[in-house]
Parts: C-alpha cells; structure tokens; sequence
C-alpha cells in the first residue's frame, strides 16, 4: 500500500506541476455555477437546496473526467515511461491504485472549491447540511466510477485522443443506462435488459445521496464497480507490458 500511496503523492504534485490542473478546476467551476444559476433555475426553485448542482455533476464528469484520464496510461505509454514504471519495485495493481487515487483526490480538491454554493445557499435560506454532504458524497463517488473506467481505457491505447472518446462513451453508457428513455424502451421488448440497465445505471444511483438516504447497496455497487474497472486496468498493463 505504500507504493501505491507515493506513486499517489507523485500523480497528484504532476497534476500542479502544469497549467492543466487550474484550467480544469476554472471550467469545471464555471460551468457548474453557470448551469446550476442559469438551467437550473438555482434562484427561481424557491429551495434553499443544492439539487440542480447535483443534477448537472454526473453529466459534467462525463466529460472533465474522461480529460483527466485520458493522460494517465496513454500519456506513460506513448513517451515510453510506463516501462520504467512498471520496472520500479511496485505491482501493476500498485500503480493503478496509485494514479487512481490522485485522480481522485484530484476531483475532491475540484468538488470543495465549489463552496461558494453551499455558502450562498445558506445565506438565502436554512438548507439540510447533511443532504448538502451526502450529495457531494454521491458526487464523489461518481468521479470515482468515470476515473475507473476512463483509467482501464487510457491502459490501452497511445492516443490521448482516442482515449478521451472511449472514455466519454464508456461513461456515457453506464450515465444513462438507467434514464427513462433507456429503460421504458428496453421494458417494453426486453424486461431483463431493462432491469439489468437501471441496476448497473452510475446516474441512478447518486440520486439516493442527493435525497440524503446512504444506503449500503449503492455503497456496495460503487466499490464493486470501481474495484472491477481498476482490477480490469491493472490486468490490462500486464497483458500490455510486452508490446
């Protein structure tokens, strides 16, 4: 675990180390407070709530998560320093949970620098607070299961580009598999694939936090899901060390 957490502490540092990291936090934060103040009709809603701003963060992830892991492994892999990684005395779970980690930590550091929102919503009125830190849980949790997919995909390619589109369709696929449009088409010709969507659905499953209710089964799912995409990563490298 120690390797995991320096190769962490390196990841997280590279990420300051360049302007990539204050131009993703700039339009992650721009674009959450202008839909959350403008579609989301922050003022007009009469709540003193942040629900519209928890609506939008798994649609925004969709897109600023994939950026951030389309680097991890094409980037190592393409300047030829996954070899040297991969040579240091650590394994490739190691590795993966390492770089998984600072992403991670790195969408968290995003998340809290939205407290202006929390702040103005208790200005204007007596918000549940612990709704408030449920949906950022969710929230969290969320940015997790987009990283776990996004980091596999990276693993397999040199191109940052093409790991960047796979990565948002991936994400994509799991956001919306359990929307209406999805699973009222699938009910009516396949049941099973209806319920299978909504169960494996990331979308559906923060809404349980963004109503305050912490329930042990999506806890569940959000483990297992970001545990098989990392175990599906850190294969991924082995069977790739020898290209």
């Amino acid at each position: 675990m120690n390797a995991a957490l320096t190769v962490a502490r390196r990841e997280f540092a590279a990420y300051f180390a360049t302007p990539v990291a204050t131009v993703f936090i700039v339009i992650f934060l721009v674009l959450s407070g202008a839909l959350t103040f403008t579609l989301g009709g922050f003022f007009g809603r009469g709540q003193a709530d942040l629900l519209p701003f928890f609506g939008f963060i798994p649609w925004l992830f969709l897109f600023l998560v994939p950026a951030l892991t389309m680097r991890l492994w094409a980037e190592e892999r393409r300047l030829g320093t996954i070899e040297l990684l991969l040579t240091l005395p650590i394994t490739a779970g190691q590795a993966v949970i390492g770089k998984f980690l600072a992403a991670w930590a790195f969408c968290a550091v995003a998340l809290a620098l939205t407290f202006p929102l929390v702040i103005t919503v208790n200005v204007l009125g007596e918000p549940d607070n612990g709704v408030i830190l449920t949906g950022y849980l969710g929230c969290l949790l969320v940015a997790g299961a987009y990283l776990a997919i996004g980091a596999a995909i990276s693993a397999l390619t040199r191109n940052q580009v093409i790991a960047f589109v796979l990565a948002v369709a991936g994400c994509f696929v799991f956001a919306a598999a359990g929307s209406p449009v999805v699973t009222e088409f699938l009910s009516s010709r396949l049941p099973i694939l209806a319920e299978i969507a909504r169960g494996v659905s990331v979308g559906e499953r923060i809404n349980g936090f963004t109503r305050g209710v912490i329930s042990a089964k999506d806890f569940i799912f959000f483990a297992s899901f970001i545990g098989f995409w990392l175990f599906v990563n850190a294969v991924i490298l082995e069977h790739k060390k020898a290209d």
